[in-house]
This record gives structure tokens, C-alpha cells and sequence, in this order.
């Protein structure tokens, strides 16, 4: 059985080295890639050192790394994380042997603080709201959504579509799972503190906000029905109150005085009209985009004997 660690860094000199080592500790026998995201520090150098096979991703973000990774190698299982040294290898074992063992396309390393400092308290909040968010839009869910640690079959790799550019690359790997259906798990695993001399990349409100952006767009592409028919109750909604008086006064006076709000409520209901069968017919368009992804995804075989 092949297994390939990803690694996708951008300037991590200070951790990649200790994330490199401990890996090939975990997995003496897997291949162990570390794709440089433009890093202007000696991100490659120290990796090829440590015994890592390097690479190079030119366009910046993680989604792009991921949509690298994915199509070059060539693997039977997949352990992904981050290069800075935070995950903890020594749990890649016990999650591969779940996956293979279990025959699932993805464990994911919920993370748990092994320290601290390992945690800002904004992300820590914001991956609460996040994942609670993807629970409420897509009826379940994982307790870690942006975990970065996580462990893939061969048909997922090879079946996933990668659209982010990205740090909200693990929102869309989480909804890709639950939309297929696939067989998947999670695992706690420890979460450290970075060594000194590396920093985060993610930034609180920007990437938080892309992430909320990325939630949002994937809730109006799988379940269209429930975002447009949401927004045509709204509409209607709407114009039930701005017809109301016009309602009241016309069965008492026989009279209808605001014609501007009477054609307002009409274009109301009219949008409310368009806007409930344009989700029934993107409902039609998305049952067929699963369905060419659920036929990519049954063309590799289940991990494990």
C-alpha cells in the first residue's frame, strides 16, 4: 500500500524540518512531499535536507497547492497537513490504519489544544460559529471543519474537484464528503503551539470571511432549492405585509388608493415566483453535477485489502 504525506507550506523554515522528521518517524515507509507555496525564506532547502521529496506551487493559496498535490501524486492513501509543525505525526498511524482498516475515503484530526498558545481565541470562536453554520446548512457535520489534518483514499483525492484558492480549501473538502455521502471519521488528535520563528498565515477576519463566503456559496450550489425557496418565502413574506392595509382598506371602501404599493406587492410575488422555480431547476442541474461526481468517485477502488 503506497501512502504519501502532503505537506503544503509557505515559509516555514523554522517548523518544516520538525514536521518533515516527524512523519517519517510516524511513516518510515511512506513518501513525503512538501510543495513550496512561493516561501522567500529556505522553506525548500531545509525540507530537501530533511529527506522530503520539494515541489513548487507558483499560484499563491493553499486551494492551489491542494488541486497540485492531488493531481501529481500518485497514492493508494493520503496524509495531509500543514508544514508548520502543529499536528501531531505520531497520530498519521492510527488514522491511516482507521481508514484502511474501516474502508473510508477521509479521517480528519480533530484538533485538541495540546497547549494554550496553540489556539488564537478568534479562530477558536470562529470554527465554532463555522462549523455549527455547515451543521445547521447541510444536516451534519464534523466537531473540527478547518482542521487541517487530515487522511484521504485514493478515490477521494482522485474524485475531488478543488475550486478554492484558499485557506477555505477544508470547508469545501468537508461539504464534498458529506454531498457524496462518503464513509469518513474523525479522530482527536493534539494540537501544539508553533515553534518560534514561525506565524500564522490565516488572518482571523479575512480568511474567516472567506470561509463564511465559501459556506454561503456551496449552500446556494448543493441545496438550491432550500436557498431560493428561503428567499421566495422572504419575498412573499414581504409583500403579505405591504398588502395587508391595501387588504383591510379595499374591504372597507371597495378602494384600492396606493396603486405603487399594490404593483410593488405584485413584483414581489412575481420575484417570489421566479426565484422558487429557478431553485427547482438548478435542483435538476445539481442532481446531475453529483451525479458525474459520485461515477468519478466510484471509479477507484475502496482502501484496504
Amino acid at each position: 500500500m503506497r501512502v504519501a504525506v502532503l505537506l503544503p507550506c509557505y515559509n516555514e523554515e523554522a517548523a518544516i524540518g520538525l514536521t518533515v522528521a516527524g512523519f517519517r518517524e510516524a511513516l518510515p515507509d511512506a513518501a513525503i512531499y512538501v510543495y513550496d507555496n512561493n516561501s522567500r525564506d529556505r522553506t525548500a532547502a531545509v525540507a530537501q535536507a530533511a529527506g522530503a521529496i520539494v515541489r513548487a506551487e507558483p499560484m499563491q493559496g493553499k486551494g492551489h497547492v491542494v488541486r497540485r498535490m492531488f493531481a501529481d501524486i500518485d497514492a493508494d492513501v493520503y496524509v495531509m497537513a500543514d508544514g508548520d509543525a502543529t499536528y501531531d505525526a505520531a497520530a498519521a498511524p492510527a488514522m491511516v490504519a482507521r481508514l484502511v482498516g474501516e474502508r473510508l475515503d477521509m479521517v480528519v484530526g480533530a484538533r485538541e489544544d495540546a497547549v494554550a498558545a496553540a489556539y488564537r481565541t478568534g479562530h477558536r470562536l470562529g470554527n465554532r460559529l463555522l462549523t455549527g453554520m455547515l451543521a445547521r446548512i447541510f444536516g451534519r457535520s464534523f466537531s473540527d471543519i478547518l482542521s487541517g489534518y487530515r487522511v484521504f483514499s485514493r478515490r477521494f483525492a482522485k474524485s475531488f474537484p478543488v475550486l478554492s484558492s484558499g485557506f477555505e480549501i477544508e470547508t469545501e473538502i468537508s461539504v464534498h464528503a458529506l454531498e457524496l455521502r462518503m464513509p469518513v471519521a474523525e479522530i482527536v488528535t493534539r494540537y501544539g503551539a508553533r515553534p518560534e520563528g514561525s506565524a500564522s498565515k490565516l488572518s482571523t477576519w479575512r480568511d474567516g470571511w472567506r470561509i463564511l463566503n465559501t459556506i454561503l456559496t456551496l449552500f446556494r450550489i448543493e441545496r438550491p432549492v432550500l436557498f431560493y425557496g428561503a428567499l421566495a418565502a422572504a419575498l412573499v413574506l414581504l409583500a403579505l405585509g405591504l398588502a395587508a392595509p391595501l387588504v383591510a382598506t379595499y374591504l372597507t371602501t371597495g378602494l384600492v388608493p396606493r396603486f405603487p404599493t399594490a404593483i410593488l406587492v405584485t413584483g414581489l410575488v412575481l420575484l417570489a415566483s421566479l426565484c422558487f422555480f429557478a431553485g427547482l431547476i438548478l435542483d435538476t442541474v445539481t442532481r446531475g453535477r453529483r451525479e458525474v461526481r459520485r461515477l468519478a468517485y466510484l471509479q477507484h477502488p475502496a482502501p484496504g485489502p
